[in-house]
């Protein structure tokens, strides 16, 4: 089986002049050809719930036929399994192309049933570069992607840039895509062409992606534990930027803010494995685009949670100045965070990081670091002092000392988030149960102290009564602050 690796980016047509001028590209002979593929699916999908990728590729007078399997897609880095050769249109033979048993016998068993799904024509621009000691294949593909749907023919335009590793270290083509990045914005993106494919033929709605449970092994070192959390953290964040950016379902915008948040606490949580620079440079490169969705985030809750229950407390013109003024503000910090999303900021950042990521490695010092399961028992033990510490010493009427409990209980649960797969599901039941409770009730009470910040800002007419109820609510969410903490506080804990 061959493997293949390439970086795969997103450009605007605006800055397609600018990158065609890049003296790497430049400097370098260039091929066009025009690619016309169909991908193939059982009636039922059986293909895509494998995550397996089957088409025919018309170059020239030549067809060939491809297999993919789904494989990892990091940071817009894929290294996926591929099998490519000659084929005859229609002509199925996998048993000869694959040299994946197993999958082979799997792929013949539905050559019978498979049928077109989706097409992609483009045409495709490339260069073969050899840069660092490396040789990439550069293609630049621009056309449309079509399918029929249930209401009839739809197309989607298609342009974005591949690096694909042909030799040598696959670190070369984050140091290509960020010299080509100079001259124009590139953005990785995961959504493969046959992924792009499936959701345009179904006429799908995409939905937003929650954070999956990450696998750790007992016996790893953290490092390299922090590496498998924080890839899944990039997975979340990425898989949840498009409806960000084109959709107003607050859902997308809520995930991508809490895969940001989950990789923010998983530098935090893994730090004592990790260089110190690192720590430091990705704590503070993370905290702007954090903020920008935090803000949004606040205003969505606001306007969605909150205001619907406040509203009837006002009179009809009061009401109507305050729905609109929420609106406002609310698509304002929307708009800000897709920007901040969008900038050629964040494409380096998730470039950049994603290869420094990559590059981490356990060096001689960090190898005396016990492996995972010990080195977790002491990190969860410390985390959870910490928050036991906070709670007897917070006055819980102040709303910033309340806050940093929040703030405690929160670091404790990504860490057992991060962790839990080292102890049985039944050892970690009562802490976790204890945990939510206790994080449901003060982000309650967060909710509505964000609430009175932005009603500080609103129209007088009627924010100052409301204001008054929040309080009210505040005081009575507070009453059932101190059983709740308690129950949190005698949770047994699984690392002892």
């Amino acid at each position: 089986m061959a493997f293949e690796t390439e970086l795969k980016l997103a450009i605007a047509a605006q800055d397609v002049p600018a990158l065609l001028a890049h003296p790497l590209l430049a400097a370098e002979p260039s091929q066009r050809q025009r690619l016309v593929s169909t991908y193939f699916d059982t009636p039922k999908r059986t293909l895509l719930a494998r995550r397996v990728a089957v088409r025919e590729r018309r170059v020239g007078r030549q067809t060939l036929l491809t297999v993919k399997t789904a494989g990892s897609v990091i940071g817009g880095l894929a290294r996926r399994g591929e099998w490519e050769a000659q084929t005859t249109p229609g002509a199925f033979d996998f048993v000869a192309l694959v040299d994946d048993t197993t999958l082979a016998d799997e792929l013949q068993a539905l050559a019978g049933m498979l049928v077109p799904v989706f097409t992609t024509d483009f045409t495709r621009r490339q260069w073969l570069v050899t840069h660092r000691k490396a040789q990439i294949e550069v293609a630049l593909d621009r056309g449309h992607i079509h399918a029929t749907t249930r209401d009839g023919p739809r197309s989607l335009p298609l342009l974005e840039l591949e690096l694909e590793l042909k030799q040598g270290p696959p670190d070369a083509l984050f140091s290509l895509a960020r010299q080509l990045g100079h001259n124009a914005h590139l953005r990785p993106v995961a959504a493969s062409k046959s992924d792009r494919g499936y959701v345009l033929h179904q006429g799908r709605r995409a939905k937003a992606v929650k954070a999956e449970a990450v696998t750790l092994p007992p016996l790893e070192h953290p490092m390299d534990a922090f590496r498998r959390v924080a890839l899944a953290c990039l997975s979340q964040l990425q898989a949840n930027e498009a409806g960000v950016l084109h959709s107003d379902d607050i859902e997308y915008l809520h995930q991508a803010r809490v895969a940001l948040r989950r990789l923010r606490a998983a530098l935090r949580v893994f730090a004592p494995a990790l260089p110190h620079k690192f720590v430091a440079r990705w704590g503070a490169a993370w905290k702007a685009l954090a903020l920008s969705l935090g803000d949004a985030r606040d205003h969505d809750v606001f306007r969605t949670s909150l205001l619907p229950g406040l509203i009837p407390l006002l009179g009809p013109r009061d009401a109507a100045r305050l729905q609109t003024w929420a609106r406002v503000q609310g698509d304002a910090a929307r708009d800000a965070a897709r920007h901040r999303l969008a900038s050629r900021d964040t494409s380096e950042h998730l470039l950049a990081f994603t290869r420094a990521l990559l590059r981490l490695k356990v060096d001689d010092g960090a190898a005396s670091v016990a492996s995972l399961e010990p080195w977790a028992r002491k990190r969860l033990r410390q985390r959870h002092r910490g928050l036991l510490r906070h709670i007897r010493t917070a006055d819980l009427f102040d709303a910033v000392e309340r806050h940093q409990v929040r703030i405690e209980a929160k670091k404790l649960r990504y860490a057992l988030d991060f962790l839990a797969s080292l102890w049985p599901p039944e050892r970690l039941s009562e802490l976790t149960e204890a945990l939510v409770q206790a994080q449901d009730l003060l982000g309650q009470m967060n909710d509505r102290v964000s609430a009175q910040r932005l009603l500080a800002s609103a129209p007088k007419a009627g924010s100052d009564r409301l204001q008054m109820v929040l309080g009210a609510q505040l005081v009575e969410f507070a009453a059932h602050l101190p059983s709740v903490l308690k129950a949190l506080t005698q949770a047994p804990v699984p690392w002892k």
